[in-house]
């Protein structure tokens, strides 16, 4: 029982070394923005992704936001949203697009998220995707649903 607990002490410690040295995080994938067809990049396979240009009755597609008053200001209070949750950086920004990466605190994983403004204005378009592991325990959904509920408050 005592080999076991070193065993896994010093597991632990190599992990959260890893974390800290951010040997966890990957790397920005290549194919981020918004495409000439105005799409997003596709999901990757796994299932630690959703997106709401992810063909209907898919596992990772999720409803795209609706844009709720004024559309100029849309992306800049989106921006503000990020800006306030835990472990999120908004990285690139203008007015029909926004890139965050959000880091999680214990093990230092990094999640790419997107929001492409659709030119009708009335909706923008979301991609959220883990860049290691497989499953990601609803991580990257919960995290567009809980931006939906604070967007929906800043009306």
């Amino acid at each position: 029982m005592k080999k076991l607990l070193i065993v896994a002490a010093i597991a632990l410690s190599g992990v959260s070394l890893n974390a800290s040295a951010g040997l966890m995080s990957g790397s920005r994938p290549a194919n981020l923005g918004v495409n000439e067809n105005g799409q997003l990049a596709p999901l990757p396979s796994a299932p630690h992704a959703v997106g709401s240009q992810a063909v209907e009755g898919d596992k990772k597609a999720i409803a795209p936001l609706m844009v709720v008053g004024d559309k100029g200001s849309y992306m800049a209070r989106l921006a503000a949203v990020i800006a306030d949750m835990s472990g999120a950086k908004v990285v690139k920004q203008d007015s029909a697009y926004l890139y965050a990466e959000y880091t999680s605190s214990l093990m230092g994983f990094v999640d790419d998220v997107e929001f492409a403004m659709q030119a009708d204005g009335q909706r923008v378009d979301v991609r959220s995707s883990s860049r290691i592991g497989y499953y990601d325990f609803d991580a990257n959904r919960d995290r567009i649903e809980q931006i939906r509920a604070a967007m929906k408050a800043t009306k």
